[in-house]
């Protein structure tokens, strides 16, 4: 038994050592293109960036011989998740800590002594960093259609004013705070650098997955088309944007108890399979020594995970 505890040790030791390799050892393909961005914006000298891409260069070096970053490109809208969470963190540290604390908790259990397929259920810690991200993307997604409205009326004062669209732009990058407020920045800086406005905007939806975005960047264009006044068609969207949220409000409202419940009912079966480990072990222990206590263990699992995607069904009302 120790020496298959010490060679399972040994593993998760060499596991760990190979993730810190991939950690420290990332490649971030957008920096110079940003970077030559900037110079031609110019918010640093083509000096500062010299000198920027040559340490880029130097840390960066041997990167492309990562296996994780090898397979990056092959993995489903990756980058544009980091880019939506703005999320500073490189795609394959994420992955490696991801990795990392899934074999720390199945290291932990062989370890307590608990046999080989207990240890599996450690496994959900590997999806704990990309939940982190997920909350940061939909949070930071939320908080641009919280200020969209605001950043659509004071687009249409500037309108009225006598400045152009792209002079529209550049007020709402400079006075409002993240993230429209970088959104718009760069939308500005790629318009003053030739780039057209509808091409800005379609940019900028491809980067922010709004849909209240899209109808803004459609009616710029068709405007562009057709012409009109700019100025009414986006007053009449922030209205609506700001009844939708009105809407969202009082549904959210409506369905609190339901959420209520639906929390409730889902964390009941493991408190009490947490509270029944506890203070009465030899109880539960034919949940994982027989086989049909596996079988319900499994059968547990899958119930959990249908209820949760009914009541969210169920709570989570379109608007």
């Amino acid at each position: 038994m120790e020496i298959y505890l010490i060679a399972v040790l040994a593993f998760f030791a060499v596991a760990a050592l190979v993730m810190a390799i991939f950690m420290f050892s990332t490649k971030e393909p957008n920096k110079v293109l940003e970077s030559r961005l900037d110079v031609l914006a110019g918010k640093v000298t083509r000096e500062e960036s010299r000198q920027t891409d040559l340490l880029r260069k130097t840390y960066t070096e041997t990167d492309r011989n990562s296996l994780i970053q090898a397979f990056m490109p092959r993995m489903i809208s990756v980058e544009k998740i980091f880019e939506q969470a703005d999320c500073n963190i490189p795609p394959s540290t994420l992955i490696s800590i991801s990795i990392m604390l899934g074999l720390s908790g199945i290291g932990i259990q062989l370890a307590a002594g608990l046999p080989f397929y207990v240890a599996f259920v450690s496994i959900p810690l590997m999806v704990i960093p990309w939940v982190w991200l997920y909350q940061k993307r939909s949070a930071r997604l939320q908080k641009f259609s919280e200020q969209f409205p605001e950043a659509l009326e004071l687009l249409a004062r500037a309108l009225r004013s006598g400045q152009s669209l792209s002079a529209g732009l550049q007020v709402i990058g400079q006075e409002m705070l993240e993230p429209i407020g970088v959104e718009f920045g760069k939308a500005y800086e790629r318009q003053k650098l030739g780039m057209p406005v509808e091409e800005t905007l379609k940019e900028m939806c491809n980067r922010v997955p709004s849909l209240d975005l899209k109808f803004f960047a459609t009616s710029v264009a068709i405007q562009k088309q057709t012409g009109g006044d700019l100025a009414e068609i986006l007053d009449k969207i922030g209205y609506i944007v700001r009844e939708r949220f009105k809407i969202l409000g009082q549904v959210a409202a409506l369905t609190g108890e339901g959420r209520m419940s639906g929390t409730v009912l889902l964390a009941l079966p493991v408190a009490l399979f947490i509270y029944l480990r506890i203070s009465n072990p030899e109880y539960i222990q034919p949940l994982w020594t027989t086989e049909i206590g596996r079988k319900m263990l499994a059968g547990l699992v899958v119930g959990q995970i249908l209820g949760a995607i009914t009541i969210k069904k169920i709570v989570d009302i379109k608007v």
